[in-house]
């Protein structure tokens, strides 16, 4: 079985291959689901590693619906991936429906060659997972990310298994959600070729009481951040 770790640090990839993971998901910010990874830190990575690495590809965080713009941005950052020497590309994106898009789904794939893909964890938001699975495998998809529409693959687990019979080899079913040393082998006895975490563990630094940087209200799915021009523009004219 391959143990493919979600990594979102340079740090957290050089344990992954020094404990004999088999490939590594590169990618930033776990708190919002992961985006795409910066520069310095997938050049950095893939001079240090020798297991494949796979890059997510999500220029943002909220739903998975993009914009012209996002969408070249996409393709921008997979063709860097294909000039620094990744293994492999995961991204995906939905229609507003929360329907796979198709049209641009596949445009990715045909980006992403000769590299292989993986369709993330937005095929969690599909209603008809039969149908996307279907039309995943017509795409040319490597593989597909989920947790069967569930908050831990543990509790998807019979979904997974019905979507591997359906898939009948034809694309890989990636388990991934909570997936941890106690219930991996759960999924090896359900003979799942692969298996995806971050095995990640919380270390709390030592330092003075500081102001958070964090913002709580950003962190929802459900929203999109964009800087304002009509909010710029009424600034400005306060300080002129």
């Amino acid at each position: 079985m391959v143990l493919e770790i979600c990594a979102s640090s340079f740090q957290s990839a050089i344990n992954a291959q020094n404990a004999g993971a088999h490939r590594i998901e590169l990618c930033s910010e776990l708190a919002v689901g992961g985006i795409t990874p910066s520069y310095g830190l997938l050049k950095n990575v893939l001079a240090t590693v020798n297991i494949p690495v796979n890059v997510l590809i999500r220029p943002r965080s909220g739903n998975f619906t993009y914009s012209d713009e996002e969408f070249a941005i996409m393709k921008t950052d997979i063709q860097l991936c294909k000039d620094l020497g990744c293994n492999g590309i995961v991204s995906g994106v939905l229609n507003p429906d929360n329907t796979i898009d198709i049209v641009r789904t596949k445009e990715l794939i045909e980006w992403s060659k000769p590299l292989e893909f993986t369709f993330h964890r937005a095929f969690d938001w599909i209603e008809n997972t039969f149908e996307a699975l279907e039309q995943l495998i017509t795409t040319g998809a490597t593989r597909v990310l989920t947790s069967g529409k569930k908050h831990t693959a543990l509790e998807g687990i019979d979904s997974l298994n019905a979507l591997k019979e359906r898939a009948n080899n034809n694309i890989i079913i990636l388990p991934g959600g909570g997936i941890n040393k106690e219930n991996a082998v759960l999924f090896k006895n359900k003979e799942f070729k692969e298996i995806h975490c971050s095995a990640a563990v919380i270390s709390y630094q030592k330092m003075d009481e500081k102001l958070s940087m964090n913002n709580q209200k950003l962190f929802d799915d459900r929203i999109i951040v964009h800087s304002d021009s009509d909010t710029i523009k009424a600034i400005l004219d306060s300080i002129r």
